[in-house]
Order: structure tokens, then C-alpha cells, then sequence
């Protein structure tokens, strides 16, 4: 069985990780100001290009929210007191991304720090994923509650509906109730506060209309971008979901977690996330640091999912969890399976 493989195959994996943990002050360094610079120039362009014409500022809007999405990646690594050695530092640094992505810092870092220690928990499956529902679950609902999980599931619905929802939703109110991530519902607050007077003041200071039609697709590309990463990363055909009672932290980071083999350039520019795999087995591997332990490690290659942007497509088709096939599956498949097991 290969989960049993795993945990024999890699059983020193604590060892393995150990020499990547450490942060370098110098790519640190490095990465802030090859991804910051650049989003200020596009972003300064941007509300130039609005005298010219708003398919160029859009345009553009494309490329800087995938910019914000590496901005969001230096957060995401703050959060998880990776990206640099002091503590200190990688607050403040994640406080200041925190008003370029929206996301309010120590709530959010609480929250996805909580679903690295339960990722692919049936129980908790909602935390830091995608709400999923299992295919006897879904056999249970009602025919209106099929219908409404069935639009949940639509492209349309899950990538923009819901990212845009998460953004004045949960990140404004602490709709996620996780014990650890109490402690910063007031520092959630003080962030929304000022966001909202940077925001006035970036209002006043460069005009409402030019200010929102410059940030807002800016944000909305990123948190789609944002949304689809993490959708893929963990509802791949061949993902691990268990009740807790059968759960292994080695397997689920290893098999419920993707290579998103991505080109180079957008590999840069979503932070190396796409070895998902080895930040679910070492949240503590600065994200620059998470290429070099891939390569020099072919262990921790041989067991996961490897996925290019066109087989990652496919990933939208899937929409429940079957425990009996240990996959995700297609609403098609559902009814084909269905069937099968009244006429077995």
C-alpha cells in the first residue's frame, strides 16, 4: 500500500527538511525588493494608463495581481516565521503586505497555521481548503441541496464568486472560529481600520474613481489567482482526505499536496508554491529556499502528484470526495457510481 511506502520511504523526512528551515537575510532581502518595485512601478503606470486607455490599464492589472501574488507569498512566509530569522521582522514585514493583499496578517497567518497541523481532516476539511462535500454526503442532501452545492461548484461561482466573498467576508469579521486564532481578532480589527484610512487616504490624495479602478482589479486578479492555487494544490484527483482517526500528517502533506509544475516565470511569481508538497512537510522552508529541497531530495518527488497548468484544468471537473474510491470525483461519476451500486 503506498501510504505505508510513504511513512517507511520517508520516516527520516524531519532530517531531510532540517538544512532548507533556514532563513537567508539576503535572498529575503532580494525577493522584497524584486517583487515590491516592480508592483509600485506597474502600479504608478497603471494610474497613468488610465489618461490612455482602461483595456492597457487592465492589461496590466493581469500581470500586478500575479506580482501581489508573490507579495501575498512573502505574507504567507511572515505567518509562518520563515521568511527571516527575527520573529520581529517577519511581523512587520507580513503587517505591511498585509494592506498590498488586503488580508488582514495575524488573523489569516492563525488560521492557515491551523490547517497545515489538519490538512486533509474530513473534519476540518473547510479550514484553509475549499468547502468540499463527500460523496455520501452529498447522496444525503436534499434535491435543493444538491442543486445548491452543484452551483457552489460551478467555475464561475468558485473561482470568482467566492474569492471576491472571502475578501469582505471573513477577512473583515472572524467568521473562522479556530481556537489559536483568537488572539488576534483585535489585531484582524486594528488592521481593517487601517486599511480603510489608507484607502481614504490614497482616495482623496489620487482621486475614488482613478484609485479604485487601479487597486480594485488588481486585488480581485490576485484573490482569483489566489483561490485556483490553492483549489488545485489540494482537490487533485488523487488527493488524501481521511477522518481523523486514520489521518498521517506525513501522507496528507505528501499526497493531499501537489507539484504544480509550473514555466519559470510563473513559478516566480507565485513563490515556488507550487511545491506544495514540501511547504505542507516544512511550513517552516522559506519559500526560496523550497526548490533547491526539491531538487537535491528526489525522495520527495517520487510519491506526489505532479501537475502542469494544462492537467490542473481538469481539476475543475472534480467536486466530491468518494471514500469508497479514494478520490475525488465528477458529479457524472457520482450518478454512473450510483447506479452501479443498485444494480451490484
Amino acid at each position: 500500500m503506498i501510504e505505508t511506502e510513504i511513512q517507511e520511504q520517508l520516516k527520516n523526512w524531519k532530517k531531510i527538511v532540517k538544512p532548507y528551515q533556514k532563513p537567508s537575510t539576503k535572498k529575503a532581502v532580494i525577493q522584497l525588493l524584486n517583487t515590491f518595485l516592480p508592483y509600485l512601478a506597474l502600479w504608478v503606470l497603471m494610474y497613468f494608463s488610465l489618461s490612455w486607455s482602461y483595456w492597457i490599464t487592465f492589461a496590466l492589472a493581469l500581470v500586478n495581481g500575479f506580482i501581489l501574488a508573490r507579495i501575498f507569498i512573502i505574507q504567507h512566509d511572515c505567518g509562518h516565521m520563515s521568511f527571516l530569522k527575527s520573529r520581529k521582522w517577519n511581523k512587520f514585514i507580513g503587517w505591511i503586505c498585509s494592506f498590498f493583499s488586503t488580508i488582514p496578517f495575524g488573523y489569516w497567518a492563525a488560521v492557515h497555521n491551523f490547517h497545515h497541523g489538519h490538512s486533509g481532516q474530513l473534519e476540518l476539511r473547510d479550514i484553509g481548503d475549499v468547502p468540499m462535500l463527500t460523496s455520501e454526503e452529498f447522496r444525503q442532501r436534499s434535491p435543493l441541496g444538491r442543486l445548491s452545492y452543484r452551483i457552489f461548484r460551478t467555475p464561475f461561482f468558485l473561482f470568482i464568486i467566492v474569492p471576491l466573498g472571502y475578501l469582505v467576508g471573513p477577512m473583515r469579521i472572524p467568521f473562522i472560529r479556530v481556537k489559536s486564532a483568537k488572539k488576534e481578532y483585535l489585531s484582524m480589527l486594528k488592521n481593517n481600520i487601517v486599511l480603510v484610512l489608507v484607502y481614504i487616504g490614497l482616495g482623496f490624495l489620487l482621486g475614488w474613481k482613478a484609485f479604485f479602478l487601479v487597486q480594485l482589479p488588481i486585488v480581485g486578479i490576485f484573490m482569483i489567482i489566489a483561490f485556483w492555487f490553492f483549489y488545485v494544490q489540494h482537490q487533485h484527483e488523487e488527493t488524501y482526505k481521511r477522518w481523523k482517526e486514520n489521518w498521517s500528517f506525513l501522507v496528507a502533506s505528501i499526497r493531499g499536496a501537489t507539484y504544480y509544475k509550473l514555466p519559470k516565470v510563473f513559478q516566480w511569481l507565485s513563490g515556488n508554491i507550487g511545491f506544495h508538497h514540501i511547504h505542507h512537510l516544512s511550513a517552516r522552508i522559506p519559500n526560496y529556499n523550497l526548490e533547491r529541497c526539491a531538487k537535491e531530495n528526489p525522495i520527495l518527488q517520487k510519491y506526489v502528484t505532479t501537475m502542469t497548468f494544462r492537467d490542473s484544468l481538469k481539476c475543475i471537473f472534480n467536486k466530491l470526495w468518494d471514500e469508497q474510491e479514494q478520490r475525488m470525483i465528477t458529479f457524472r461519476e457520482f450518478y454512473r457510481l450510483e447506479r452501479m451500486r443498485t444494480t451490484a
